[in-house]
């Protein structure tokens, strides 16, 4: 007979969704949370450590199987659909949101410089934002959000996994050092001056 580890696994593995604890011990009412938080590490341990093509990932609190980085193009060939791509704007606005969320339109527009309705449109159709409610202040703005689809997409455990602003100029500085090379020096000739 299967033990709550196999339950745990099978629920993980079917559900379209990422699971969170709570929705597991509504599923499995027979255990005690404990024994399905202990189960779900168990797993995790067993997944992320064995040479397996999945992983137990965390996103957002909720739980889901995921593949490898490494079987990436060997997947690719089974699915035969290319990765969605995020054009610059979508990516510079799901950046302000998730650094400076709650924020709302106007918010986004005047650290962006343009106008980003048709963008923020896109970002909640794709349901990597969402809205948070409105702000206190005159007109009533929306205030937006990232979403838990946003964790899951970019492989975060939370919003505290983002990298600093700091981290993400320090790495913008190295990068541009290191695409500079050396000018030669040399004396240019008088004629070629004039």
């Amino acid at each position: 007979m299967p033990d709550i580890k196999s339950f745990i696994e099978a629920l993980i593995f079917v559900s379209e969704v990422p699971l969170t604890i709570d929705r597991l011990c509504d599923i499995l009412p027979e255990y005690t949370r404990e024994d399905i938080r202990s189960a779900v590490l168990s797993l995790q341990k067993v997944y992320n450590e064995g040479q397996h093509g999945i992983f137990l990932a965390e996103a957002g609190g909720a739980f889901q199987f995921r593949t490898r980085k490494e079987c990436a193009q060997i997947i690719r060939r089974l699915a035969k659909s290319s990765i969605s791509r995020f054009s610059k704007p979508a990516l510079e606005t799901l950046a302000i949101i998730a650094y400076r969320q709650p924020i709302t339109r106007s918010e986004i527009e005047y650290l962006r410089g343009v106008e980003s309705g048709g963008v923020i449109r896109t970002l909640l159709e794709k349901n990597l934002v969402r809205i948070l409610g409105k702000k206190d202040v005159p007109g009533k703005p929306l205030i937006y959000g990232t979403s838990r689809k946003f964790l899951e997409i970019f492989n975060l455990r939370d919003l505290k996994s983002l990298p600093s602003l700091k981290e993400i100029h320090d790495l913008d500085e190295t990068a541009v050092f290191d695409k500079q090379t050396e000018l030669p020096l040399e004396v240019i000739p008088a004629n070629l001056t004039e």
